[in-house]
Order: C-alpha cells, then structure tokens, then sequence
C-alpha cells in the first residue's frame, strides 16, 4: 500500500508528464545549453580517458622499450651496458642537436638520431618508399645512409637519393622518415629529425668530450607481461648496482611525462571551459525556469486553488527541469561519446597521438551528473518563489512579477547545491589549486556581474528629468519590475569575459613568441663549441661578423638527484619549478655574476675560490624547491654526484633571451671535467637577414661540429606549437560563447511577454513603431557598453594572473583585439534585441487589449 508521501510523488510526476505534453516550447534555450556544456565535458573527458588507454596500451613503442635508461653528456660504461643485456634485449641510441649542410653550402639545424642494429625494440618506423631500416642506413661504396624529415629535404630542395655533409662525413638521403615509434618520447626539436646508424654518428667526428648528447639505452624484458613489477624489479637492481651513474629511469608507464603533463593540463583547460558552458548555460536554465512559471501562473493558481501546496508545486516544477536537462543531456552525451572515434579516425595524420577511441562510461556519467546538478542549481531559486506565491498575487502579475526572495529552505537548498557543484569540480580536477581557483574566479565574476545590473537599476531609477522621451523611457526599462537588466547582464558578461581572457591571452603569446624579438636579443645560439677550438672560434665569428656582440660562457649538463639529502622523486616543488627536476639541466660555472643576473640574497664567492662546492640558484626555482641559503643540492654530472652549498639567490632576466642558467657554481667545481662552451651572438639594429644566412653558411663550412641555432627559427618552431596550441583554446572557447549567445536569446525571449504588453499600451498611447525601435536600442546599448566594460576589465584580470603565475610570461595589455570584440558584441546584442522584440513591435492592439 503507497504512502501518503509516495502518493503526493506520483501524483506531482503525473502532472508534470502531463503538462509537457506540449513539447520544448520555451525550453529549447535550457535544453541547448545543457546539451552543448554536457557535450564539452562528456568529449573532453571522453577523448582524455582515450589518450591514458593509448598510452598504456603504446607505452612500450611509444617509449622504445620496457625500461628506458637516460644518460646526458656520457655514454653508459661496459659494465653498465653489461648489466643491462643481463636485464633483457637492449637497444642503443644518441640523440643531439647539430648543423646539416647542402651540397651548395646551405645550412640548417638538424636533430640527429643514431641508432644501432636493434632499432626499434617495439614498433615500426615506416618509410618512403617502404623498406627495411637497416638497408637505409648501411654504408654503400664508403658513404652512409639516412631517413630524413620531409621538412628537411623540402629546406634544401633535396629528394631522396640526394647528398647532405653532417660533421666530417657526407651522407645519402635514401628514404623519407613518415613515423618512429618513440618520437612522442623525444619531446619537440628545433628542427627536422635526421635518423642516422650509430656508426654514422661516430664517424662524424661530433661526439667530442662534453658534447651534448643524450643516450637512450632501451630495455626490453623477457617474457609478455603487463605487470609493474618486473619493472620495479629491474629498476631497483640497475640503482643498486649503479647507484651514482645519475640515469633517468622512464618505464612504460611514464613514457614521455612531459607530454602527459601538458596533455593533462590543456585537458584541465577544456575541461573549465566546458564547466563554464555549464555555468553560462545555468543562466539560461534560471531564465528558461522562470519564464516558464510566468507563462503557468494560471495553472498554478488554479492548482493552489484546488488544494496543491507549495511543495506539491516545487516538486511538479522541478520534475519538469530535470526531465528537460536529462533531455538535453542524452545528445550531449551521444555527441561527447563519438569525440574520441571522430578525433582518432578524421584526425589520425594531423595529431599522431595514441588515443584509443572506446566508450567511457565513467566519464559519461559524470558529464550527465554536472548538466543534472547544474540545472537544479540554477532552476532551485525561481522555483522556490513560487512556493509562497497567494493565488490572488499570480493573477494580477501581469502588472508586476518582482517575487520575492524565497523561504530559507529554498536558499539553504540553493547554496547546497553550489557548494555540491563546485566540491564535485574541484574532486576530480587535475589540478586542484587551477580548479579552486577557477570556482574562485567563476563566483567573484557572478557577484560582480549581478552587483553590476543592481548598480545599474539603482542608478536608472535615479536618473529624474529626461527632456526626451525616449530616453525616459529606455531608462525605465532598465529598472522597471521584471526587468531584464540581471538577465542579459548575467548572461553576456560570462561570456564577454571569457572571450576577452582569451583574447588577451592569444595576444600576448602572439607578441611573446611571434612578433618582434626583445632589443637586446640574441641573433645566434651556438653550441657544442669544443674548449680547445674556443678562442679559433671566437676570432673567426668576430672576422665574419664585426658588428656583432659576442658572449661565451662553458656549459655541462647536471640533473639534480637530492636536496638536503632527500631525493628528487621525492621532493614536491612548485608547479612553476616542477620543470628543473625533469630530466638534465643546463649548469655553468663563473668566478663573477653572470650578465642578466642580480644578486638578492646571499654573497658571491671571490674570484679565486678553493674550497668545498658551493652553487648559486635562480631565486623562484629555489624557492619552488623550498631551498634556502645554506642548503645542499646534489647534482649528477657525468656519473658523478656533486654535493653543493647554496651560497646565494638570483634573479635572472629571461627575457632577453641570453645566456642564462638556474645553476651557476665556482669554477673550482668542474676544474678538468670535459665541457664544451655556448656562445651567442648579438647583431646591432638594422642588420640584414642576409648576414645571418651568410654568417650561418661560414660558421656551418668551417666549423662542421658545431651547432649554429638561429634565434629567429627557434622561435618560429615554438610559435608554431603556440599557434596551434592557441587554436585550440579558440576553438573550445567558442563553444562558450555559443552557450552565452544562446542563454542571451533565452533572456531576450524570456521577456517577450512583457514586451508584448508595453508596445500594445505605448502604441495605443500614441507611440510610434520607430520610437518603440529607438527605446529599446538604446536600453541595449545601455546594457551592453556597461557589461562590456566590466568584461573588459575582468578578463584583462584573469589574463594578466594566468600569464604571470601559469605561464610565467609578461603581460602586456594590448587593447585592440578585446576592444574591438566588445565592440562588435554590444552591436550583436542591440540587433539580437531588436529582431526579439520585432514581434512584440508588430502585435495587433485589440486582441491583448480584449484580456486586461
């Protein structure tokens, strides 16, 4: 037998089926909006979740074996390389940067793979035309061969079967590389892969003592098992055996984790942009909500009339809501699900990246659970007004539907839910510091707004003796009782100040890294200058480039293994000093302070320094590693594991682009380590392009070993990842501002009645159609200008914080682009207003005025 409780239940969802027997009427707004934000987060979780399968299904081929061993500057002793072909198949490769030239003396950088027989231990590398790999690289009458990068043979004009020099030898373009295996693993050069065979590399006279090489030594184990723990196992074995050889250790597991971090962070990105379509989007689920209990005020108060409560009402009403999001939910969920297999099969060639298109259910659910609980959300407010609504108050509210606020139940129940919605986004964000932050943002910009459109009713209702009218009454609809002055306020500024964030962004890293090079900028990197041809070097680049600034300091590599003895895997640094433990780093040393460098804490040591090792940091890096004066660092550097003293702190000027390390240590330090040297070269202003080309062509001729970078290319490669980077973030950005387009027209329609009644008495009071256009155009403009300039200065704002704590990037504010977008989007608004309000212009008199 049911309960009362159960019976009053069935009854309201009797009620509400039966009251959207007339379809979507008046909730297509809420119903797109729920499904576009459930889209976006269904996809991108969807097409995320793909990519961490790929990966663990390809982490061996992506990484190039079970366990991969990381040596910089040295190769693996015998004994190490013993110890490893005991451990399993091990396969050998050399990874370094160096200067490739033409037969026509043209030259450009390269980064040379050289690999061994073994090579690939999992995968394929495919070629054109398709052939074996060892047959490409082989010597034929005295000359090797080699697979190049088609952006290579396309720089010199080659085709295969044609001839470039790397170092002392000429070598045979025989094949175009299409794909290797582990190039995810690499991260991203400077230029074009040239794979080479190990024997090449070493008749080409580069590897020199402290060149900068990295060796990959790739393990693969015997047997087929996806267990961990034969690679632990090994792990352990090779860091006992070796316990100062200073490997990095990378397992199939964390195959490339440097892509994994920036894959899951722009994840992150999309992910808060498809809780901002949520969260736009419950605007327009409050004012879909509302309109709706507007255009039902008869029913519910023939409804009350007949006996139903408050609560009966909520609860027909809210099960109205939900039924609506679920029903927007489930082609959000259906476009979310097919993101993946859109992504691998139409994409496959443009983003070589391992996803695994299958259905996530977890991901799905989740999505469904943020469009349900963001419309309850949204909806709980309005429709708690209608609780205490006297049925005497729903019939005459055509004159006025200024409900009041709602009992605390119904606040309490409102603010549960937000707290529900943003633990829930801040449970299962990557990053919990960028999700709290986020939430922080969402709400400082949702009160800002709404004190916004309060200010500007308060201000409207002040505003006495207007001379024209229709300024009168443009301002009166501004305040006016049902106004939909929070409405569009609310729903425009979300969206205005999201574009106008990513805007600036865009901007910014368009100047950053594509625009003009800082004044003071290098023209040239040259690296791998060996310590005995360096003052050779130096005379000739003075001869060829006279008017050019040359600086030369020597340079290692080192990997920090420990500080205060804890070990570096065990260390948590900072999001922005994470980066200095990954892999090996750049180190120096120097008897004075380098240039671009000042001194904040701490002293220097004099310039003939004896004593124990010592070091000086760059001051956010240490401080991001909790290191203070007087701490040990432990560096490996060539096998060797140097304890140092932190001495002092600097600051260091990156901008310029000059040479600059986080590590400087005395020279006393590496006295008789094998080092090379890195130099830059700085021409004045108004110099040629062809002096660069020149100088490269000389530099590439007489100097084969040593590696010219141009700073301009450099530049050029990673403005190149930013571009697409930034064409991302438009891409999913746009999605949010369809959402506030959308919720924008809801709001517009949402009022439609009103309007309907205003022009029918204005009109019959004497109003022209005209003058109604000009009253309404400027409420509009009003509107809009003002949301603007907020937009404008919030997402300015939030573009300077994410670029200075995120990115750590200057900001500049540069006001074309986000000016301009404001511009065109108070336009937008005025004539989406207009055409809105162009069926209210055209009612007919007689029929409305046959109700009142």
């Amino acid at each position: 037998m049911l309960t009362p409780a159960t019976r009053g239940i069935m009854l309201a969802l009797r009620i509400a089926l039966r009251e959207m027997r007339g379809g979507l009427r008046g909730f297509y707004v809420l119903t797109a909006c729920i499904a576009l934000g459930v889209m976006a987060v269904a996809g991108v979780n969807s097409v995320a979740s793909g990519l961490a399968n790929g990966f663990a299904r390809e982490g061996r081929s992506i990484l190039g074996g079970d366990l991969a061993f990381l040596l910089s500057l040295r190769e693996a002793s015998t004994a190490e390389q013993d110890f490893l072909a005991t451990q399993g198949q091990v396969s050998r490769a050399a990874t370094m940067r160096a200067m490739a030239r033409a037969q026509d003396g043209d030259a450009a950088l390269v980064e040379v793979k050289a690999v061994d027989a073994s090579y690939p231990l999992y995968g394929t590398v495919l070629l054109d035309p398709d052939q074996p790999l060892r047959n490409v690289l082989a010597p034929e009458d005295g000359v090797f061969g080699a697979a190049a990068d088609p952006a290579l043979l396309a720089r010199f004009g080659l085709a295969p079967g044609g001839r470039i020099s790397v170092g002392a030898i000429n070598i045979d373009i025989r094949a175009v590389l299409r794909s290797e295996p582990d190039k995810l693993a690499g991260g991203i050069g400077f230029g074009p892969r040239l794979l080479i065979s190990e024997i090449a590399l070493r008749a080409t006279g580069l590897l020199r003592p402290g060149s900068v090489v990295r060796w990959h030594y790739h393990l693969r184990l015997p047997g087929v098992t996806e267990s961990e723990t034969p690679l632990r196992a090994v792990t352990a074995a090779v860091q006992a055996q070796f316990p100062q050889a200073g490997w990095e250790i990378r397992s199939r597991a964390n195959a490339s984790p440097a892509l994994a971090q920036n894959l899951e962070r722009f994840t992150q990105y999309l992910t808060l942009v498809g809780l901002s379509a949520l969260l736009i989007g419950g605007v327009g689920v409050a004012n879909a909500t509302k309109a709706h209990l507007d255009r039902r005020r008869e029913v519910i108060a023939t409804l009350k009339s007949l006996g139903a409560s408050g609560v009966r009402v909520f609860a027909i009403y809210l099960i109205q809501i939900l039924a609506f999001a679920a029903l927007g939910a489930i082609p959000g969920l259906g476009i979310g699900a097919a993101l993946p297999f859109i992504v691998g099969w139409s994409f496959a060639s443009l983003l070589p990246l391992p996803i695994e298109p299958v259905l996530h259910a977890g991901d799905l659910a989740l999505a469904f659970l943020y469009g349900l609980l963001t419309a309850i959300t949204f909806a709980l407010w309005p429709l708690g007004r209608a609780h205490d609504v006297p049925v005497s108050a729903l019939f005459r509210s055509e004159i006025s539907s200024d409900w009041q606020r709602p009992r605390t139940a119904y606040v309490l129940a409102t603010g549960l839910s937000v707290a529900s919605l943003a633990a829930l986004a801040l449970a299962l964000a990557y990053d919990r510091r960028v999700a709290a932050i986020f939430i922080i943002a969402a709400a400082a910009v949702f009160v800002l707004l709404y004190a916004l459109a309060r200010l500007l009713m308060l201000t409207a209702q002040r505003i006495l003796g207007l001379r024209s009218a229709v300024l009168r009454l443009a301002i009166a609809n501004i305040h006016r009782p049902g106004a939909l002055t929070p409405s569009v306020v609310l729903s425009l500024g979300l969206g205005l100040t999201l574009l106008v964030t990513v805007m600036s962004i865009d901007a910014n890293l368009r100047r950053q890294f594509l625009a003009a090079l800082p004044e003071k900028a290098p023209s040239f990197y040259f690296i791998d200058i060996p310590a005995a041809d360096a003052d050779e070097f130096n005379a000739f680049v003075r001869a060829n480039a006279p008017g050019g600034t040359l600086n030369e300091v020597p340079m290692l590599r080192g990997r920090i293994v420990a500080t205060n003895g804890v070990p570096a895997e065990q260390l948590k640094p900072t999001a922005e000093a994470a980066w200095a433990l990954q892999s090996d780093r750049g180190i120096t040393y120097a008897q004075n302070l380098p240039a671009g460098s000042r001194l904040v804490s701490g002293e220097w040591w004099g310039p003939d320094y004896q004593g124990p090792p010592l070091v000086s940091f760059e001051q956010r890096i240490a401080n991001g590693l909790g290191l203070k004066i007087g701490d040990t660092v432990t560096v490996n550097v060539l096998g060797r594991n140097v304890v140092a003293t932190l001495a002092n702190l600097r600051t260091v000027d990156w901008e310029t682009l000059g040479i600059n390390f986080v590590m400087v240590f005395p020279p006393s330090t590496f006295r008789g380590a094998p080092h090379t040297r890195i130099a830059t070269l700085t021409y004045p202003p108004g110099h040629s392009t062809d002096e660069e080309f020149t100088l490269l062509k000389a530099v590439g001729n007489a100097f084969p070993a040593i590696a010219a970078m141009r700073v301009r290319d450099v530049l050029d490669a990673v403005g190149a990842t930013v571009t697409n980077l930034v064409l991302g973030i438009r891409a999913a950005s746009a999605l949010t501002l369809i959402v506030a387009i959308l919720v924008l027209a809801g709001a517009l329609a949402a009022g439609h009645r009103r309007r309907v009644y205003e022009a029918v008495i204005l009109k019959t009071l004497g109003a022209t159609r005209m003058r109604l256009v000009w009253v309404y155009a400027v409420e509009y403009l009003v509107l809009g200008s003002a949301t603007a300039v907020l937009a404008l200065a919030a997402g300015t704002g939030a573009a300077a914080f994410i670029l200075g704590h995120f990115m750590h990037l200057p900001f500049l504010w540069l006001p074309g682009p986000p000016l301009v977008s404001c511009v065109l989007t108070v336009l937008f608004v005025i004539v989406l207003g207009l055409l809105g309000t162009a069926r209210a212009l055209g009612q007919k008199p007689a029929p409305l005025l046959r109700d009142l």
